[in-house]
This record gives C-alpha cells, structure tokens and sequence, in this order.
C-alpha cells in the first residue's frame, strides 16, 4: 500500500508549499492494466505555490497527486506527460465592475498544479460557428473521462472538468469547507459544501446548489430536439434558484478567510466548475503566452492584468473534415496504434 506525504518550506517571506505524492507501486492500489501503471511509475507530482509581494505564484508539472484514469482510452487517444505550468495571481483579488465570461483559457489552477479547464473543443456537427458546445459532462459523448472527472489534451495536460474527486479526497473534511485551488482572478476556490449561513461560520455547512436550470421546450436551430443538459446553451442562469451567482460563487466567510471574500464553488451540477470571473483573470492563463515573471525585486506596483503573461499549452481542436465529431479533444489514430 503506498504512503502520502506532504512537506512545506519557508525561506523569509516566501512560502513554498509540496502538496501529496503518491509513493509506493501502483500496481497493488490501482490495477488498471500494464501501460497505466508504467505510465503513472514514470512521473510524480511537483507543485509550488510561492506568495511574493502582490502576487501567488503556481508552478507545477501538471502530474497529479492522485491515480489518473488509465491514457490513452477509448474516449481520449492521449497520454499524460509533464508540462510547464506557470501561473500567478493576486493575494489580494478585487471584484470587477463587470462579470468576465471565461474564454480559451483555464478557469484556474488546483492546489496539485492540474488546471481546471471545463470547456469542451467539440460542437455540434463540428461546426463551432454553431454555437452549440457539449457538455462535457453530459454523458452524451464519450470524452474518456476518469474518475477524477479529467482527461488529456494533446498535448499531455492533464486537467479537470468536474470535481477533482482524488484532490478532495486527499483534503477531505467533514468539519470544514475544503479549499481545492484558486481562480484566474485570485478568488479562492471551494468543493461542494458551504456554511448554511454564508456570514457564520458556525453554521453547518450545506452542499451548495448552483443557480442553473434547464431551458425549457425545444432548441430553435442546430442539433434541434429538446433541452437536456446535451450542450452547454440547454442550461440558463435563473437568480435565486440556488445558493449561487452566475460565476458560481458568493460573498461570505470561510475558514481561510474569516474577514469575508468572495470565492467560488466547483458543484456536482452544472456549470460544475465556474464559466465566468467576478474578478479580473491573470494574464498568465491565457493560452499560447510566454510565463509571467518569477521573482520580482519589487512589488508590483499596479493591479493585475497589466503584467507579462503565462504560459498554457494551445487547445487543439477536432479538424472540421471528420463528421460527426469524435468523442475527446482529438480524433482517434489509426487502429494499429492502440
């Protein structure tokens, strides 16, 4: 049976911080086949999250804490592989006049260093001038999700469409909201539970609802038929439905923040991980941008958004040749390769 550890380090003011790895066989925990458990031996977690002047730093391989799914699958022709993941964000993030949509980038960043990446890359009749985007997490196409809720990009990133399941369970506690990473913005991000009352925290804590409900009746256009969860745009925000805003958050205290902030919540119902940013989203999750600075010899001296950006690997999309869309982030090889 394999062992997990956890470590910190402190130099100063800077706080480095080595989230759980898994040590041990995983052929004794994991039986998932000859090629999941080489692949799992040859890489291991590797995380920091360093706090200087203005701005966290995350920085990370990509690799989880937890056992991956077994990739490449049926649904997912790609292999997990360590990335280099740059990301910063405010310590001190600040509510924006507007609501940002989330757009080609990341919504944020897990405690493990795996992004939580919710959109999908596949659209209806593979026409993404549609504008009906899967749910990934509808069960209507096979994306070769895991477990944990996450595959892998071609490129070899892991990331989450859902709840991290193994990260919450590494962290898990029922006397208490669990922190499971922070958004592009610098908002805190928490999993399924919340104080009753979002302004006592002793109060008992709850699952939260989010605010999203089926359309009712039937789709005007495209994939036509009715609205059941199938696409992203089957869903509307409904206020006070839920315990939830549009960004799938509130104001309120939490055990990391007992003054009261806004943070985020990752739910087991749509949107699961949050669409859009009550705050301003970092620059260093766009994709395709070259990393943020890492050691500033002074405090940034403005607010974020203004500075260098980070660096994500690109998202890949289905060539619009192959009718109808395969089901994950990129069409299948050849059968000889599995």
């Amino acid at each position: 049976m394999g062992k997990l550890r956890t470590w910190g380090i402190k130099f100063g003011h800077w706080s480095i911080i080595c989230l759980p790895l898994w040590l041990g066989s995983a052929a004794q925990t994991h039986p998932q086949g000859a090629s999941a458990i080489a692949q799992n031996l040859a890489f291991q977690n590797q995380v920091t999250l360093e706090v200087k002047g203005d701005y966290r730093y995350i920085t990370s391989n990509g690799i989880p804490d937890h056992q991956p799914g077994n990739f490449p699958n049926r649904g997912n022709p790609n292999r997990i592989s360590p990335q280099k993941h740059q990301y910063r964000v405010p310590v001190r993030p600040q509510q924006a006049a507007t609501i940002t949509p989330m757009r080609r980038q990341p919504f944020g960043v897990a405690l493990n260093g795996v992004p939580f990446d919710p959109g999908t890359a596949e659209f209806w009749n593979n026409d993404r001038q549609s504008g009906w985007r899967y749910n990934a997490l509808s069960g209507s196409i096979n994306l070769g999700l895991d477990d944990h809720h996450a595959h892998v990009q071609p490129t070899g990133a892991y990331h989450y469409h859902g709840l991290p399941t193994g990260l919450i369970a590494s962290l898990s506690s029922t006397q208490s909201m669990i922190l499971v990473g922070y958004a592009a913005d610098g908002f805190p991000i928490y999993a399924l539970k919340g104080y009753t009352d979002a302004q006592d925290a002793n109060s008992e804590l709850k699952q939260m609802k989010p605010s999203y409900r089926l359309k009712s009746g039937r789709r005007p256009d495209g994939p036509l038929g009715l609205y059941d969860g199938t696409f992203e745009q089957d869903y509307q925000f409904v206020q006070g439905a839920g315990d939830l805003d549009q960004c799938n958050g509130r104001v309120g205290v939490t055990p990391d923040y007992p003054q009261r902030i806004y943070h985020y919540y990752i739910t087991e119902t749509y949107p699961f991980i949050p669409r859009c940013f009550r705050g301003t989203p970092d620059s260093s999750f766009a994709r395709n941008n070259p990393p943020p600075p890492r050691r500033p010899s002074q405090p940034p001296s403005h607010p974020s958004g203004q500075h260098p950006p980070g660096h994500h690997p690109p998202r890949h999309r289905p060539p619009k040749h192959r009718r109808p869309p395969h089901p994950g982030h990129w069409p299948p090889p050849p059968r000889h390769r599995h």
